[in-house]
């Protein structure tokens, strides 16, 4: 990653927030702790809500580069659209490029990579729109998980232990758009791992006070516990290696965080990749870079740095 040592050279950055995804709030919350991060190292920062007002202000040549913090897809930062207007305008981002941002946001076809490579993936079944739960669940097995095939922040998740509880799972997801994924529920530690440029962070350990780590646990509730690191020793170190390794192969780069499930077993199994991880004061990369000595406005800073891009 290239080091910045001064403020003006990132020139006028825009932190693009808000949007109109499902994940709006968070990302207008994650937003406005960037924005005060920056402004306090010196960069001279500014809020944009969403990505027509960004598009309009960048055409005008109001801004030099983008800090994304938009979460999700549909207006959101995610999914690969805004990277390809912002590759049209030749204008520096931070984060992952368009295959990266597209492809981690469509949880299918994440797993079909990772499962190409001989990653370990939950076994899944893609559902289209009307397709047979019923025949899917008998595939995949219970207890399992449906969930929309390419949202964020554990919107429209539902845990199903038994049959009857299948036909609420598949209503729920579908209130969002896009198809819906089933996968096997992995019982165990749900684990996630930040990357920043190519330092990988300290794996967390998440312990929710319910049983799920939902929306509510992530965003709301205080009684959530993260222990970091989640994994010492070697087993730390298989993991970390494991979502680099995953992080790659979905193209990312720039920064990311990686979601993982460790059964009884101590097997690991990839979830999903973010790829503009949420940056509020209940977020995870945050935590894991503080415990590795990196604070919030030293993370901003060098999340900024990812814009920088080797050659360009």
């Amino acid at each position: 990653m290239n080091k910045i040592t001064d403020p003006a050279q990132f020139g006028r950055v825009a932190v693009v927030m808000g949007g109109s995804s499902a994940e709006r709030e968070v990302s207008l919350d994650s937003g406005r702790n960037v924005l005060a991060a920056l402004q306090a190292r010196g960069i001279d920062a500014h809020a944009i809500d969403g990505i027509p007002a960004l598009l309009d202000a960048l055409r005008a040549g109001h801004f030099a580069r983008v800090f994304n913090i938009l979460h999700g897809q549909h207006g959101g930062g995610e999914d690969g659209v805004l990277q390809g207007a912002l590759e049209s305008l030749n204008v520096p981002y931070t984060g992952s490029g368009v295959l990266g941002s597209a492809l981690s946001m469509d949880k299918t076809r994440s797993k079909r990579v990772w499962q190409s490579l001989g990653l370990p993936t939950p076994k899944f079944v893609a559902l289209p729109r009307g397709a047979d739960v019923y025949a899917a669940a008998k595939q995949v097995g219970f207890p399992l998980i449906v969930k929309p095939a390419c949202e964020g922040s554990s919107v429209g998740v539902t845990r199903v232990f038994a049959e009857k509880d299948l036909d609420a799972a598949v209503v729920l997801a579908e209130k969002y758009p896009g198809d819906l994924l089933m996968e096997t529920l992995i019982e165990g530690d749900e684990l996630t791992v930040a990357i920043l440029g190519r330092q990988v962070l300290p794996s967390i350990h998440i312990v929710p006070k319910a049983a799920f780590y939902d929306y509510n646990a992530k965003y709301v509730a205080e009684d959530t516990q993260y222990i970091c690191p989640g994994l010492e020793g070697v087993a730390g170190e298989e993991l970390r290696a494991l979502s680099l390794v995953a992080f790659d192969a979905l193209g990312c780069a720039g920064w990311g965080r990686v979601d993982v499930m460790r059964d009884q077993a101590g097997r690991n199994w990839l979830l999903e990749v973010n790829t503009a991880p949420g940056m509020t004061s209940h977020s995870l990369v945050p935590k894991a870079a503080a415990v590795a000595g990196i604070d919030y406005q030293e993370l901003c800073w060098r999340v900024l740095e990812t814009s920088i891009r080797e050659g360009a």
